[in-house]
């Protein structure tokens, strides 16, 4: 049909009902979209302090006003407590414990920290109830933080009410758990609540209790939010998802009702918060995981090697890409390579139930590879190939013990000793992002002549930006029990096709507007966004629409529902207007954000 025809068709649709009468009640339409604007702390509407001091009552008096420490240096850095808050901006654990900061400080011409007005400082699913509640009939704006990790800025918003969930970290573990409402056989699994860090999950489940969560890789992300994203963990190539591994979750919808979401009850939102991204279906106040056995062993494999020149690079690459396919490419090893500008590759691999000595073996004939030409290529030292008992990876006691210095601590006074974050994470702590971008690369690339195509494209973008391959982000070599566990959940279905990720970003630490000696360089942002997106073009020259993670994405994606969720997004607005059909949840690419303006305060008139 072509376009008049088409244009001809559709003027004739309003006079149906009055020549065939009969069929007008069959004729439905959906009911406009009434244009509508959430209230600012500006605006006379906003709540008086009556109003919010019967919400204190209500939680226990954990409501706070929310104060900002980077206020402290806007416009001079020199003052006492400027430089004591700079200081702590390298730790963590000091920023998760600020309601008004985020992990990531900002992305440059995107958004900046800022914090809402007030807080509920949730102890329950009650308080998290009642602050929903009140942001519904006071028409505010609600944002929730846990780690308050999101690269997307999802986690803060001016002139807001926050849920802060910090203190919900009660950890319980179930040796025999059945879902409520649901038979079958009981599994040991483990009960989290909201603000629970992936540290004290695996404090409790591995160097503890002797067993295995599947969680994330950085030991400061929350774990509600990183189930919610789908989530990866180094392990991800054998369990799978994070969000895979839910059994039950306990979460206060729009309504302001705590529900109870698994298999059997609510299987739809359940269906829903496994992957289809935090902050947007209804706040998670606890979730139930699986826990897996624990191997005997887990090890790594940690080196560089330096080409000599462009075309050794390329060698290099290619002969990587190969040996990855015959050796790597299973449940056995995950994490990461770099392929840098300055011709290096950078190997940071982990394993998973393989000793020290069947660890070297599979790396045997690739380092042989590269010795046979020592004018080509240079072998960094340390070169580290090594396992150890998989229940002391994060034991800090063990490891300190045996002279790993692989963690940074928590120095406040009177800081937990398991207060630790991992060495190569101390660069996402209080940065602003220039760029970030990341993309799928299905497993059809490693085979026959396509890995030379892979090989020339990694070349390629390197001449632009360093590219990050994280193996254990695509779970194409898993199990077939993981790779069907992850196909029941909300997360583009491409992850399971997908042999990894691959993550170009840049940024700046320590870096805020308006703070002396500390500003983002914009100069600097634009150059190297747009080298950014240059190295990823000549990815997307093999692989036009492969997909993104939700949780590592481009702010500025512009087809983003297909990118993060795929076939799947229209099942997750189909959950979004049953849960939440006023769209209460709002975040930045978050499912039913369309209906929105960029900041979350104006609902549009028209889709």
């Amino acid at each position: 049909m072509n376009r008049r025809t088409l244009l001809k068709h559709l003027a004739a649709i309003p006079l149906l009902p009055r020549f065939l009468p009969n069929l007008s009640p069959l004729i439905q339409t959906a009911p406009p979209i009434k244009p509508f604007r959430r209230v600012r702390s500006s605006d006379s509407a906003w709540p008086g302090a009556a109003n919010w001091e019967k919400l204190k009552q209500q939680v226990g008096g954990q409501l706070i006003p929310v104060e900002f420490p980077l206020a402290a240096c806007v416009g001079s850095s020199d003052s006492a407590a400027c430089q004591q808050v700079l200081n702590n901006l390298d730790n963590p654990y000091y920023v998760g414990d600020q309601p008004g900061l985020t992990q990531t400080l900002g992305w440059v011409n995107a958004w900046v920290t800022k914090p809402s007005v007030y807080a509920v400082a949730a102890r329950s699913a009650e308080d998290v109830a009642a602050a929903v509640n009140f942001a519904r009939e006071n028409n505010l704006r609600l944002v929730v933080k846990g780690g308050g990790h999101s690269y997307q800025g999802t986690s803060n918003a001016p002139d807001s009410l926050l849920i802060w969930t910090r203190h919900m970290n009660e950890i319980t573990m179930h040796p025999a758990f059945v879902p409520q409402g649901c038979g079958g056989a009981p599994q040991p699994a483990v009960t989290l609540g909201a603000g629970a860090i992936w540290m004290q999950a695996y404090d409790a489940v591995t160097t503890k209790g002797g067993g295995y969560v599947q969680g994330g890789g950085c030991t400061t992300v929350g774990v509600a939010g990183l189930i919610q994203s789908g989530g990866f963990g180094s392990f991800s190539k054998h369990y799978g998802l994070a969000a895979a591994g839910l059994l039950e979750a306990e979460v206060v919808t729009a309504d302001g009702k705590i529900r109870i979401a698994n298999a059997c009850t609510n299987p739809d939102l359940f269906w829903g918060l496994k992957g289809g991204g935090g902050g947007s279906l209804g706040v998670v106040s606890k979730v139930t995981l699986r826990v897996h056995d624990l191997p005997e062993f887990w090890g790594g494999a940690i080196f560089t090697i330096k080409a000599s020149s462009d075309d050794a690079y390329r060698r290099l690459i290619r002969q990587f890409v190969g040996f990855y396919r015959e050796a790597l490419f299973n449940d056995h090893w995950g994490e990461q390579i770099h392929v840098t500008s300055d011709n290096t590759l950078e190997v940071s691999m982990v394993s998973h139930g393989l000793d020290t000595d069947q660890a070297k073996k599979v790396w045997q004939f690739f380092l042989d590879w590269v010795k046979q030409s020592p004018d080509a290529y240079t072998v960094g030292t340390p070169l580290i190939i090594g396992s150890m008992p998989a229940r002391n990876w994060w034991d800090v006691a063990w490891r300190k013990e045996h002279q790993h210095h692989v963690f940074h601590a928590d120095s406040r006074p009177g800081a937990e000793p398991n207060n630790v974050w991992w060495n190569g994470d101390g660069g996402q702590v209080a940065w602003s992002i220039y760029s970030y971008e990341s993309q799928w690369l299905p497993a059809s690339l490693l085979e026959g002549d396509l890995q030379e195509r892979l090989a020339n494209a990694l070349f390629a973008a390197s001449r632009h930006w360093e590219v990050e391959l994280h193996f254990n982000k695509g779970l194409a070599g898993a199990p077939a029990d993981a790779i069907a566990a992850a196909r029941d959940t909300a997360m583009n279905p491409a992850v399971v096709e997908a042999f990894g990720l691959a993550i170009i970003a840049a940024g700046k630490g320590h870096s805020y507007p308006g703070i002396p000696g500390h500003e983002p360089d914009l100069a600097a942002a634009h150059e190297d966004a747009a080298a950014v997106d240059r190295a990823m073009n000549e990815l997307r020259k093999i692989v036009p629409s492969a997909g993104s993670y939700v949780s590592e994405s481009n702010f500025f994606e512009p087809s983003w529902q297909q990118s993060f969720w795929g076939t799947n997004y229209a099942r997750l607005r189909a959950v979004k207007a049953k849960y939440d059909p006023e769209g209460l949840f709002f975040v930045h690419h978050g499912v039913g954000s369309e209906d929105w303006s960029e900041d979350g305060f104006t609902r549009l008139a028209a889709r």
